[in-house]
């Protein structure tokens, strides 16, 4: 499953300022924000009928809401436990108002070379 945001384009029934924002992988905020959402490091956000998640674990989260808004928590819970989603990291550093300045510098390098490579292969 991707984890993906799709920002409110909806002018007329929507209004940006009740909107939570959306969230979106923190290495592609910029691109998030030109398309007219507000970024957040929320894991799963909610706005009428979008849902976005953060990332990998979190579109894990995002699926066990929808589940539960569409068939119920039984149903939900039952998935969960049959997935066994029971997250538990070894470190506090999933966010980067969590990683330490060094942990964000080799994450930032990291996620920013196979995009640059991707930019070039389209040109």
């Amino acid at each position: 499953m991707s984890a993906r945001s799709v920002p409110c384009r909806c002018p007329t029934t929507c209004d940006r300022s009740s909107n939570p924002g959306s969230s979106s992988n923190w290495a592609r905020r910029d691109q998030l924000e030109r398309l007219g959402a507000r970024y957040t490091e929320q894991r799963v956000v909610e706005h009428g009928r979008v849902i976005t998640a953060a990332g990998v674990s979190s579109a894990i989260d995002m699926a066990l809401t929808l589940l539960d808004r569409m068939y119920g928590p039984p149903v939900a819970q039952s998935v969960q436990l049959a997935i066994e989603y029971n997250p538990q990291p070894p470190f506090d550093a999933g966010t980067p108002s969590k990683a330490p300045a060094e942990i964000l510098e080799l994450a930032t390098a990291a996620l920013q070379a196979p995009a640059e490579a991707s930019a070039q292969d389209s040109k």
